[in-house]
């Protein structure tokens, strides 16, 4: 047993934060490291850190996400004693923690390290942690199906030694009595089968997270592993270490609202997020004891908002262009799902079928057809039944409307899907995400280039753009709703950072001016899949410059993700070298190269116009504000692991530093204006958190009133510019800000303006920077 953690305690932290940070911990950043930007945490204005998974993970992990022991904080990440300091060196700043959960599942790729699997594997039905995953015995024939082998011919090649059995660097135990004769032999009266890799996608018998074989789900709903899986976890709660918590994937789980409700229960009501991605129009389920999402819908909602949907028409004869069709995204995304269904996620199907059984007159193969349309039809990640009926009723509506062939399948399925809480709908509940996710954010985010920017997670591509009064009319049901929700711009999954969509969000306004460039490009660097080239050039554009091996690392992963030139599985070498030659182009071909360096010379400003301006927006609409780990400075990452570099913080403190100095930035490649509006607009929060209670549209008036989103909070005004191409070209004109009479002060420049009859003139308050904050003089 662990000694209690003891670490001083701090009366400054809160029960809800006013913001955090997020804090990626791993061996090449442990917990030491973290502890050392504890100051500069605090001096940003946060009132949290926000750490990554914790818990002792598979080696070599650099997320954290595959936790294999949950009584331990993991010793690559600095173990117990550099917890203590970590939490020790937050309270002295008065700061508190909130940690990143994973209770849906645990890594298995390395039995050994695994203790729980190992038993599992080592006893199999018998072994006193069997419960606690989610396997399909009878399916495997008494036996774990692992899928390991380079071939079913691999059999061959397992040795025994040192009382285990070996498959080149893969070790698994031997159940009590079953030591000699051959490794075959042995093999053969384990409790688990290994098995072709191949094999994963129809025969696996193991519930995992989404298509990964080396994440095992767990079954958090039985009491017993609840308890034992985040006894570590409440002891630190209780003992003041940990003061708020994120739950990874929610709807992994076989009953959210119940494990909520426990967590609730058992952590005393700690401020709760959810990593849940809500479809656009989508709420949380209100009976669910948390305070929202980790803000996937909050990051689409600023996005949406500053991009153009003037530049629709042109994207969309660009992309039917490259693509040689007009391209039905609806349609896409149902093929890619379809993809899933009958392919990686096969084996999750398939059990399926297995739980609900024989219907009558209803053969397996139109059961499993049935099964597939109605999950590459469900509009949203899941349902939680009785919640999300409608969702459901819905969709089995859709498929009966477009297969007539399937309706009886279809009706027969639907009532026993109907009953909540029974194996079938809880099965259907867990696979639906997955689905959802492999098929969507992994492959047809990948695949529809028509404005990547827009390929985001929680976000809609199809939806290109919107209008002020939409995102007023978004933040006022977010205040009434889940005003403690987290909001944030980037993670550590989002697709691409905030500062590229940023800068992609202004070709919606000069559509014309990128095709012309993207026919050039393409014309002098062909690829026969012209819609990945035009996804390539998009995500170059907006990351330039970057490193030539961070591009061909980025476009091999988009390419094998797309799935239509290449895979993971089955990489295609001929076309990866064209890839490759293309990035290359970029950087060797001296006019492609200096159309790049011209075009971002030019478009840059811009997108810092559009970086600070979502910044303040996200930073002061209701929820609590996430910074992602040196997105305070201009970021232009893109997918991981791209994101997840280090982060100079030395700069960031020196920067910091000049600032509070008296020192104002110019908008420059130094990031220091963000910097600048990030500071000060934390401070603000946690100083001030009266004056973040309510939410109310401000009138603009004027020729460009269109180019401003501005909101009165309750005691801070927010003003920030939008579209700014096109407000470079019409200029501010009469533009005002109709405030109530008397002098205000922007936080961010200290500049002051005063308001009379007609307003405030916008040209004269954003001289300085595209963004104000301002509160009574």
């Amino acid at each position: 047993m662990t000694q209690p953690i003891q670490v001083p305690g701090s009366d400054r932290r809160r029960a809800v934060p006013a913001a955090t940070y997020r804090l990626q911990v791993h061996a090449g950043f442990p917990l030491q490291d973290a502890a050392d930007v504890a100051g500069y945490l605090a001096d940003l204005g946060v009132t949290h850190a926000y750490s990554s998974p914790l818990l002792r993970s598979a080696e070599g992990s650099s997320h954290g996400y595959d936790t294999v022991d949950h009584a331990h904080i993991d010793e690559a990440r600095g173990g117990q004693l550099g917890f203590a300091r970590f939490v020790a060196a937050l309270h002295e700043q008065g700061l508190g923690l909130v940690l990143d959960l994973v209770p849906n599942h645990m890594g298995v790729e390395d039995p050994s390290a695994a203790p729980w699997w190992w038993d599992v594997l080592q006893h199999g039905q018998a072994s006193a942690h069997a419960a606690a995953f989610d396997i399909d015995w009878e399916f495997g024939s008494g036996k774990v199906r692992i899928p390991v082998l380079g071939s079913g011919d691999d059999v061959d090649e397992l040795e025994v030694v040192d009382g285990e059995l070996r498959y080149y660097g893969n070790r698994f135990p031997l159940a009590p009595g079953t030591e000699g004769g051959t490794p075959q032999e042995v093999h053969a009266r384990q409790h688990y089968e290994l098995i072709d890799w191949r094999r994963a996608d129809t025969d696996l018998n193991y519930r995992r997270f989404f298509a990964i074989n080396t994440l095992a789900g767990l079954r958090v709903e039985d009491p017993a592993v609840f308890d034992a899986t985040h006894e570590l976890v409440l002891r630190l709660v209780h003992d003041g270490a940990v003061d708020g918590l994120r739950i990874d994937h929610p709807d992994g789980l076989a009953d959210p609202k119940g494990y909520l409700d426990c967590l609730a229960e058992a952590s005393g009501g700690r401020w709760t997020v959810v990593e849940k991605i809500l479809e656009p129009g989508e709420d949380l389920p209100e009976s669910w004891a948390t305070a929202g999402t980790t803000g996937y819908d909050a990051l689409a909602e600023v996005d949406e908002v500053l991009i153009d949907p003037a530049g629709e028409p042109a994207f969309t004869a660009l992309d039917t262009e490259l693509a040689g069709r007009p391209v039905d995204y609806a349609q896409l995304v149902h093929d890619c799902k379809r993809e899933v269904t009958d392919g990686m996620l096969g084996s999750e199907v398939a059990r399926l079928v297995r739980v609900i059984g024989e219907l009558p007159g209803v053969d397996v193969a139109q059961q499993t057809e049935a099964l597939a349309e109605l999950l590459a039809t469900f509009p949203v990640y899941r349902s939680y039944l009785p919640d999300g009926r409608e969702h459901l009723d819905a969709t089995v509506t859709a498929v009966r409307d477009r297969r007539p062939d399937l309706v009886a399948a279809v009706d027969a399925v639907h009532s026993v899907l109907s009953a909540a809480g029974s194996e079938a709908a809880t099965r259907f509940e867990q696979t639906s995400g997955p689905v959802m996710a492999k098929g969507v954010e992994d492959s047809a985010y990948y695949r529809w280039a028509r404005f990547v920017a827009l390929n985001e997670v929680g976000g809609d591509p199809a939806r290109f753009g919107s209008t002020v009064a939409e995102f007023h009319a978004a933040q006022q049901r977010r205040a009434e709703r889940h005003p403690e929700s987290m909001t944030t711009l980037s993670t550590h999954d989002t697709k691409r950072s905030e500062d590229v969509r940023a800068r992609l969000a202004v070709l919606a306004e000069i559509p014309g001016d990128w095709a012309q460039l993207v026919r050039g490009w393409l014309a002098r660097h062909p690829l026969a899949d012209r819609s990945l080239a035009h996804l390539v050039w998009q995500n170059l554009v907006g990351a330039w410059p970057l490193s030539r091996e961070r591009a061909h690392a980025y476009v091999e992963k988009a390419a094998r993700e797309a799935g239509t030139s290449t895979t993971w599985t089955d990489p295609v070498q001929e076309f990866e070298e064209q890839l490759h030659a293309l990035v290359d182009a970029a950087y060797d071909d001296p006019m492609t190269n200096a159309e790049i360096d011209a075009f971002v010379t030019r478009i840059a400003p811009l997108g810092w116009s559009n970086s600070l301006a979502q910044k303040l927006l996200q930073l002061t609409m209701p929820g609590v504000p996430d910074v992602y780990q040196g997105t305070e400075l201009w970021d232009h990452s893109l997918v991981d692991p791209d994101n997840r570099r280090p982060v100079d913080y030395a700069l960031r403190r020196k920067l910091l530093a000049a600032l509070d100095a008296g020192e104002m930035p110019g908008i420059d490649e130094t990031g220091a204006a963000k910097l600048l509006v990030v500071s000060r607009t934390l401070r603000a929060r946690r100083d001030h958190p009266e004056w973040f209670t309510g939410y109310e549209p401000v009138a603009v008036t004027g020729s460009a009133a269109d180019h401003v989103v501005a909101y009165d909070r309750g005691g801070v005004v927010v003003v920030a510019t939008r579209r700014p191409a096109g407000l470079a070209a019409e200029g501010w004109g009469d533009t005002a800000l109709q405030l109530s009479n008397g002098a205000w002060r922007d936080l961010l420049t200290g500049g002051r303006a005063v308001s009379d009859a007609a307003g405030i003139a916008v040209d004269l308050l954003l001289t300085r920077l595209p963004v104000a904050l301002l509160v009574r003089a």
